[in-house]
């Protein structure tokens, strides 16, 4: 009953899926245009200020709008979910669970169209966007297998004459702050975590990626969600995301973004307001500068691949990518020689098509940023391949490799969050160690070696949440890589793994004597 294995990635080397997948991006293409209200306790309201979303790889064309929630109107959501919290918290878990089964099983028929919105809405290559909604699918299956495994408890001792029960309890109204790097994936996941386990919410998505939120939800409500559980609240982050975290009805706050604004909430979900009875629970998973290593005895071409892909899928816009890569002196330049001819082999281009390895970055702002790395990249190190980028229809920028940088370097210690790599040399395995564990994060990373010992070692000592040896550093699987990290890459709470729902949930012992 509770055995678990994850949603395949469709095989796009078959005509059949080939087929499907174009004849859902038609559909979805028909689609563009709509509007999508503010749900509150389940009435849609549409508001004067709305927001457009924009297709990243072609600018001209609106993939829809949303309307923005006010302070007045996260206030209302938030009465709502206060409401439904009472109700909610009493439905057995295996009911709860069941929702989140029927809303996969809908997904999954509708899986190439929700891809489609992320081809659309957040310029997701086809392979990209169907591992992110094959993972939505995951999360749902997985938390609603994990909240009935949990949901009698766990067994404590009792002694003569009495009777002791341990169980986890819900705790309230949480505020879901989604990214747009993986705008299903992680917005579905963090949404139904705290759902399932009896608390109601506030969802606010990424402001560039709202459209496939509010589809979601839609569905969510389809499987049989009851008003008021899943509240859809778009808005900006100064207007009503202050606001809410500041709410001193706010149980929880779950969060995934940048780690100036995951520091921002930390802070102020610390601070205790008039009419709060309680210390607020942040949730909050903030980025990484990931590196993959390449010991002197690896598989060179492994290595390559590796490095590439880690850096590269959906243009380094990901915080698990490997954005440095720190190479033995022995193997330095035949890896790095490998790696720029892979990396100009990759296509970069419009996502709807098939062939497209990379498309655009997400919008104007991120486009801005990244070509500024850029440009420091070429002061600190030896461009050897990329390095430009054009915004004229939509915002793509070319695979970018820098050699010969230094351990300290800018682009070696700040988050880029672009298609930009960092190459540098290290002169032996301790050396390795030091600059891998020598920034502020400490998500994922990769070791690639046939080194017995130094893979032991590397168990020990690389300081990561996740890590991965001869293989790429992206790519956790809900159940079998649970996903988080250390230091300033968040609160290491461990997305698709067993204790999960445990953060959002609190314990409570009953003793009984007979």
């Amino acid at each position: 009953m509770y055995s678990y294995s994850h949603e395949p990635f469709t095989n796009f080397t078959e005509e059949k899926n080939i087929q499907e997948f174009k004849d859902a991006l038609a559909f979805v293409q028909s689609q563009l245009g709509k509007h999508y209200p503010v749900i509150i306790g389940g009435k849609s309201i549409t508001t004067e200020e709305k927001m457009q979303s924009i297709n990243p790889a072609n600018k001209e064309e609106v993939i829809g709008s949303v309307s923005m929630a006010n302070q007045e109107l996260a206030e209302k959501a938030m009465q709502a979910a206060l409401t439904a919290f009472e109700s909610w918290k009493k439905w057995k878990p295996e009911h709860r669970a069941h929702i989140l089964f029927r809303a996969a099983a809908m997904l999954r028929r509708r899986k190439h169209e929700f891809s489609s919105y992320l081809v659309k809405e957040a310029g997701k290559p086809w392979g990209e966007a169907d591992a992110d909604t094959a993972e939505a699918i995951d999360f749902l299956e997985f938390y609603a297998r994990q909240m009935l495994l949990i949901k009698d408890g766990v067994p404590v001792k009792s002694r003569k004459g009495e009777i002791n029960q341990f169980h986890y309890i819900p705790l309230g109204v949480g505020i879901i702050i989604s990214p747009f790097n993986f705008p299903l994936a992680i917005m579905a996941g963090t949404t139904v975590a705290a759902i399932v386990s009896g608390n109601t919410v506030l969802l606010k998505p990424a402001n560039s990626t709202p459209i496939v939120a509010a589809k979601f939800v839609e569905l969510m409500h389809e499987a049989g969600l009851p008003n008021g559980v899943l509240n859809f609240v778009p808005g900006s982050g100064a207007q009503i995301g202050d606001y809410l975290v500041d709410h001193p009805k706010t149980r929880f706050v779950s969060f995934t973004g940048s780690r100036e604004v995951g520091c921002r909430i930390y802070e102020r979900a610390a601070k205790v307001n008039p009419g709060q009875i309680w210390l607020k629970r942040v949730i909050a998973e903030m980025g990484g500068k990931d590196t993959v290593v390449v010991d002197n005895d690896a598989d060179l071409d492994l290595a390559a691949a590796s490095i590439v892909y880690s850096a590269f899928g959906y243009s380094g816009q990901k915080c698990s990518a490997g954005s440095r890569a720190v190479v033995h002196q022995d193997v330095y330049d035949i890896v790095l020689e490998k790696a720029v001819a892979l990396t100009k082999t990759l296509t970069i281009g419009n996502p709807e098509l098939k062939e497209t390895y990379m498309g655009p970055v997400i919008d104007e702002r991120s486009f801005k940023k990244i070509m500024n790395y850029i440009e420091i990249g070429k002061e600190e190190g030896r461009l050897l391949t990329g390095g430009e980028g054009d915004d004229s229809k939509g915002y793509f920028i070319q695979p970018t490799v820098f050699a010969d940088m230094d351990e300290n370097a800018r682009l070696m210690q700040e988050e880029i969050f672009g298609p930009v790599l960092a190459f540098c040399k290290a002169r032996d395995f301790d050396h390795m160690m030091k600059i891998a564990n020598n920034t502020d994060y400490g998500l994922t990373g990769a070791l690639i070696s046939n080194n017995r010992e130094h893979i032991e070692r590397a168990k020990e000592e690389f300081h990561v949440g996740n890590l991965y040896f001869n293989r790429v550093c992206t790519g956790a699987i809900v159940g079998y890589q649970p996903f988080g990290g250390f230091n300033m890459s968040g609160t290491d709470s461990k997305a698709g793994g067993p204790d999960y729902l445990l953060l959002h949930m609190q314990a409570k012992t009953t003793s009984e004597m007979l």
